[in-house]
């Protein structure tokens, strides 16, 4: 079923918990592509109901991005959900998320705001401001369907980082489950972003995987210098790629590395197109 209120959410929570049945939510931006449809056939397989917010959350977009143009399918994603067994899609206003006529800022709205450490680093250096967004709408929606588990995709792998700690540190009642990258044949991390590219521009696209791959094919045959895997990505780059970081850090804290090691990760942000792109690989993995 498709709500679009806080109170009628609730409602049908309220009726699930009479009936001790486990709640699973997929928190999502909508656009929904195969990445979405593994993290809710996860929720399926793992509870008794499953929701998915559908909400194009404006607090996490700075000033410069593509809040406006980010895509908005409704309709489509709803039938996605009906097709999944989704038993609720809540798709609110940003009025009902945020109060009618509040002011999206954190001078006026109350945020939720994660450890310096955590988002001063890769995404969150050029992206000021963005974490905050999204911890405090995750939190909100924690708040409102107090599931039992929450899905995440490992491809945002330092906002699922990030989540997790929040959930630590206030003593959230809620599994975080993190689900593995979904990719289209050709190597390319699924985003709904993707749409925005032109064929060419997904071949292009390609070499964030390419790199990543490298750098894990590097590592197993012994080179844990972090400095020289990352040289190697130069192999890659064209002028078609404006590269906004590549590192390895700890996979469960963010802290860089100097050698890496089983436990480390690969991260990618570039832009090709003018569209940004993320990627990520754990080095430790087979």
């Amino acid at each position: 079923m498709l709500l679009h209120t806080i109170k009628e959410v609730r409602e049908q929570i309220h009726k699930w918990r009479k009936d001790e049945l486990t709640v699973g939510l997929v928190p999502t931006m909508g656009a929904l592509h195969a990445g979405h449809m593994s993290l809710i056939k996860k929720a399926k397989e793992t509870c008794d109901r499953v929701v998915v917010s559908d909400f194009v959350n404006p607090i996490q977009f700075g000033p410069s991005e593509d809040f406006d143009k980010y895509p908005r399918t409704l309709d489509e994603d709803v039938k996605l959900c009906e097709k999944e067994g989704v038993d609720i899609v809540f798709a609110p206003s940003a009025n009902e998320m945020y109060g009618e006529g509040q002011k999206l800022s954190n001078d006026n709205l109350t945020y939720v705001c994660p450890p310096f450490f955590y988002v001063n680093t890769l995404c969150g250096k050029s992206r000021t401001g963005h974490f905050d967004g999204v911890c405090t709408v995750v939190l909100k929606l924690f708040n409102i369907v107090q599931p039992d588990f929450a899905f995440f995709g490992q491809k945002d792998a330092q906002q699922v980082i990030i989540i997790k700690k929040m959930v630590r540190d206030l003593n959230v009642p809620i599994t975080i489950v993190q689900c593995p990258i979904v990719r289209e044949e050709s190597g390319l991390a699924l985003s709904s972003r993707n749409q925005y590219l032109t064929e060419n521009g997904r071949q292009d696209a390609l070499v964030l995987s390419k790199i990543l791959h490298n750098i894990k094919s590097c590592y197993k045959r012994g080179i844990t210098e972090v400095n020289a895997l990352k040289e190697t990505a130069y192999n890659f780059l064209t002028n078609k790629h404006d590269l906004e970081y590549l590192e390895i850090v700890d996979k469960n804290t963010l802290e860089d590395k100097i050698k890496a090691d089983n436990e480390s990760i690969a991260l990618i942000a570039c832009r090709v197109e003018g569209v940004r792109l993320i990627d990520n690989i754990y080095l430790g993995e087979e």
